[in-house]
């Protein structure tokens, strides 16, 4: 990866609507070679897609909270187990496995209090092998989605 795919990639973070003719001109290539570079970030793996970025509370998902899990087990059936579970709660809306403890730290982003806790009552304490949740509410997201420094 050189110069310019650095530059086609932070120009894409910052704009993932940008037409590679508009693309193109940004970082200074005519548009069959930025097309062929973006193409080959793409099948390469580095740029992984494209999406819009949604505002919860406009939304109406104005509760969030940092879930934190510990599982009874940490062998390889029980992760999987656990992490296959958790794919099927779209509430989370990231979940980051952790080395030491607690075993993962889970966002949750629903409607308010009421919506938290039935979530929290009837799928998160239900996750196989879990042995322990500890919740904290977000009070204000302070950085959020920040372009990979490239």
């Amino acid at each position: 990866m050189d110069r310019i795919d650095r530059n086609i990639l932070a120009e894409l973070q910052k704009d993932g609507r940008l037409s590679v003719t508009e693309l193109a001109e940004r970082v200074g290539l005519s548009l069959s070679p930025c097309h062929r570079r973006v193409r080959a970030l793409e099948d390469s793996g580095v740029l992984l897609g494209y999406r819009a970025q949604l505002d919860p509370v406009a939304l109406g998902l104005n509760f969030s909270a940092m879930v934190f899990a510990t599982l009874r087990e940490g062998d390889h059936a029980a992760v999987e187990a656990f992490e296959a579970a958790l794919v099927q709660i779209p509430q989370i809306v990231d979940a980051q496995r952790l080395f030491g403890e607690p075993d993962y730290l889970l966002h949750v982003i629903t409607q308010d209090l009421p919506a938290f806790q039935r979530l929290y009552d009837d799928s998160l304490s239900t996750l196989p092998n879990v042995q322990r949740l500890t919740s904290t509410l977000v009070m204000k997201r302070v950085v959020q989605d920040r372009l990979l420094p490239l």
